[in-house]
C-alpha cells in the first residue's frame, strides 16, 4: 500500500508540472542538444488529469496537441500507478479526422476518457475506464477508430519496398562498394527509360488544346507549328489526343478529372531564345537529353488543395551520409537533436477520411541518407542543411534556409520558395512541407520571369545527385508552381509535376522556363518508383487509375485481379504528396 500511495502523490506532482504554463518550449526547440521528438514541437499544449479505471487503479493521462493551431496530431500518455516501473508509460498517437471543426482536450469531469468538442456539440469518449485503447493498439487496423470514429489511433505499418528498392539497400548496407555498383545503375537505368516522341504533320481540325483559365502552354520554337508529337506511353486518358497526337507544350484535360491537364514536350522543341538565355547558370544539352520525352500534368488549385505523408521509412531523420565530419556533432543522433520520430507513427498511408477526396499521389524526394549537402556552401552551414519535412503541423526535420521548399498552410493555400530565417514566422501554420535541394527555377520579381537558379549547373553545391563523375543525366521528376495572370477573375495557380525521362538539372530548368513557372525544384529520380504519380477517377463503387506513364502500375499491387493503387490502398515506405478536391467534393467523372 505505501508503494501505491507514493506512486498516487508522483503521478499528482506530475499532473501538476504538466499544468504549468510551458516558457521554455521555443528554447527546447532552438536548442542544439539531445531531445526528443515531442521537444522539437515548440507550439504544443500539453494537459493532464488524474484518471481511474473501472477496477480502480488510479493513473495519469496526458494530452498533448503538438501544434494547436493546426489540430491534427495530438500524443496520447497514460500511466497507471504501480505499472510505470514495470511497463512504463503508455504513448499513442491519436489523428483528429476533423481539425477545423473538432477539438480534443482532457477534463477532470470525465476522468475515464477524452472529451470532443464539435461545434456545440460535446462527446466524452470511454478511453480509461475499459480496454477501448488495448483493443484498437492490438487491432490490425494502421488507422484504428476511437470513439467510434471520432478520432483515429495509428498503428505502425511495414511499408511495401519494391524490388529496386531492397536490391539497392542490399548493395548500400552489405556489399563492400556497393555505391559504386548503383552509380552504375542508376547510369544505366536512366538510359533505359530515355524516351523519343514521335513528331508528325498535326491532323486537319486538330484541336489546340485547353483553352481558357488553364495552364500557360510552354514557349516552342515557331518552325514546329502545326506539328504533333506522340508518346506510346502516357498513362492518361486525354479523349484520344493521346494517341492521335499532342501539341507541343499545349495542355490537355484529363478525362474524368475538371481542373487537371496533361502535357508533353522535348527540350529541343523549346523557343531558341530561351535555350540560349543565362547560359552562365544552365549548360548546354547535348543531342540526348534534348531529344528525350518531358510528361508534365497540372493541377488546378483553385479545386484541389495538396497534402504530404511521410513513408514507413522514409525519409528518416538521423545524419545523412553526405555530412561533412565537422558539420556532424556526435552527441546529436541526428541534425535536429533526434534520431528517430518514435512514438509518433509515420503510416506512408492516405488517412481515410481523405481517401474518398483524393485525386493524385505522387512521390517524394530524396531520402535522408542523400539528403543532405557534401559539397558547397550549404554544406558548411546547419550541421550541412539537411532537408526539412513538416507533417500535420508537427516539425518532423527542421525547415533550413537556402532550401527549396513546397508547404502548404492552415487555409489550403500553397507555396513553392525558397526558405530563409524570417520565414520561421510561418511555422505556427504550416499544415506540411518538404525541402529537397535548391530550385530549379526562380522568378524574377521585377520582370515577373522564371530565372533559372545559381546552381543548376554545379553538381556538388546544388546535390543533383546522379554518379560520382558527375553524370546527371538520369530519370528525374520536379514539382512546379505556375500562375495564369492572363486567366479570368485572377491569377489561376497550378501545381505542376513533370517527369522527364533522361535529364540533367539543366533540361529541367529549360523545360520549367518554357512552361513559365515561378519556381520549380527538383523531386525524386533514378526510376519509376520514384517518379510515380497515379491519377483516380471513380465509377460508382469502381475505382479507376491512370498512371502518368504506362510503366508506373507494374509499382502497383493486384488483389483478386483488381489494381491496388500504392499510397492509396496499402502503406509504401517511401513519403508522398497527395491532392484532394476541395470543399469535400468526392472524385467524380
Amino acid at each position: 500500500m505505501r508503494g501505491h500511495a507514493q506512486g498516487v502523490l508522483c503521478l499528482f506532482a506530475l499532473i501538476g508540472l504538466a499544468q504549468q504554463a510551458p516558457t521554455n518550449q521555443e528554447k527546447e526547440y532552438e536548442a542544439d542538444g539531445p531531445k526528443t521528438i515531442v521537444e522539437l514541437q515548440q507550439f504544443r499544449q500539453t494537459s493532464s488529469i488524474h484518471i481511474k479505471s473501472r477496477g480502480g487503479k488510479e493513473g495519469v493521462a496526458t494530452l498533448i496537441n503538438l501544434n494547436p493551431g493546426i489540430n491534427a496530431w495530438f500524443l496520447l500518455k497514460v500511466a497507471w500507478a504501480g505499472d510505470i516501473a514495470s511497463h512504463g508509460e503508455l504513448a499513442l498517437h491519436l489523428e483528429n479526422p476533423e481539425p477545423h471543426a473538432r477539438k480534443l482536450f482532457l477534463d477532470e469531469k470525465f476522468p475515464a476518457g477524452l472529451v470532443i468538442a464539435d461545434g456545440k456539440d460535446r462527446y466524452a469518449c470511454d478511453l480509461f475506464g475499459g480496454d477501448a485503447l488495448e483493443q484498437a493498439k492490438a487491432s490490425q487496423q494502421i488507422y484504428a477508430p476511437l470513439c467510434e470514429g471520432r478520432v483515429y489511433l495509428r498503428n505502425a505499418a511495414t511499408g511495401h519496398r519494391t524490388n529496386l528498392e531492397a536490391a539497392t539497400e542490399f548493395l548500400r548496407e552489405h556489399v563492400w562498394g556497393g555505391e559504386k555498383i548503383i552509380d552504375l545503375g542508376h547510369v544505366l537505368m536512366g538510359e533505359m527509360n530515355r524516351e523519343t516522341g514521335k513528331m508528325e504533320a498535326a491532323a486537319r481540325g486538330q484541336a489546340a488544346g485547353a483553352q481558357g483559365d488553364v495552364p500557360l502552354p510552354a514557349s516552342i520554337d515557331s518552325k514546329y507549328a502545326g506539328r504533333t508529337l506522340t508518346s506510346g506511353n502516357l498513362g492518361i486518358d486525354l479523349g484520344g489526343a493521346e494517341r492521335t497526337g499532342m501539341i507541343p507544350g499545349a495542355w490537355y484535360p484529363a478525362a474524368g478529372n475538371t481542373g487537371v491537364y496533361v502535357s508533353i514536350v522535348q527540350p529541343n522543341l523549346i523557343d531558341p531564345a530561351i535555350l540560349e538565355s543565362y547560359k552562365a547558370t544552365v549548360n548546354n544539352l547535348d543531342s540526348v537529353e534534348a531529344s528525350a520525352l518531358c510528361y508534365l500534368i497540372a493541377f488546378d488549385l483553385d479545386q484541389f488543395e495538396l497534402e504530404y505523408a511521410l513513408g514507413t521509412e522514409h525519409p528518416k531523420v538521423d545524419w545523412s551520409e553526405h555530412t561533412l565530419a565537422q558539420m556532424r556533432n556526435p552527441a546529436l543522433p541526428g541534425p535536429d537533436g533526434i534520431g528517430n520520430v518514435s512514438p509518433l507513427i509515420a503510416t506512408g498511408l492516405v488517412s481515410p477520411q481523405d481517401v474518398p477526396r483524393t485525386v493524385a499521389t505522387f512521390t517524394g524526394g530524396f531520402k535522408r541518407a542523400h539528403g543532405a549537402f557534401e559539397y558547397g556552401d550549404l554544406a558548411l552551414k546547419n550541421h550541412g542543411s539537411h532537408y526539412g519535412f513538416i507533417e500535420n503541423g508537427v516539425v518532423l526535420s527542421k525547415l533550413q534556409p537556402g532550401l527549396a521548399t513546397i508547404l502548404v498552410l492552415d487555409d489550403g493555400s500553397m507555396e513553392m520558395k525558397t526558405w530563409a530565417d524570417a520565414d520561421n514566422r510561418l511555422l505556427p501554420r504550416i499544415k506540411d512541407a518538404r525541402q529537397n535541394g535548391v530550385p530549379i527555377i526562380e522568378l524574377n520579381e521585377t520582370s515577373h520571369a522564371p530565372i533559372p537558379g545559381k546552381l543548376v549547373n554545379r553538381w556538388g553545391p546544388g546535390n543533383w545527385s546522379g554518379s560520382a563523375d558527375e553524370k546527371l543525366r538520369t530519370m528525374r521528376a520536379g514539382a512546379a508552381f505556375q500562375v495564369n495572370r492572363n486567366a479570368t477573375n485572377h491569377g489561376r495557380r497550378f501545381l505542376i509535376y513533370a517527369v522527364f525521362s533522361d535529364a540533367t538539372p539543366s533540361a529541367m530548368a529549360r523545360i520549367f522556363q518554357a512552361y513559365r513557372c515561378d519556381y520549380a525544384m527538383l523531386l525524386d529520380m533514378n526510376a519509376l518508383e520514384h517518379t510515380y504519380l497515379a491519377l483516380y477517377r471513380r465509377s460508382g463503387s469502381q475505382l479507376l487509375v491512370d498512371h502518368l506513364l504506362k510503366g508506373m502500375s507494374e509499382v502497383d499491387k493486384s488483389a483478386s485481379g483488381e489494381l491496388v493503387p500504392r499510397f492509396l490502398g496499402y502503406p509504401d515506405n517511401r513519403d508522398f504528396f497527395y491532392l484532394m478536391r476541395r470543399n469535400g467534393k468526392e472524385v467524380r467523372p
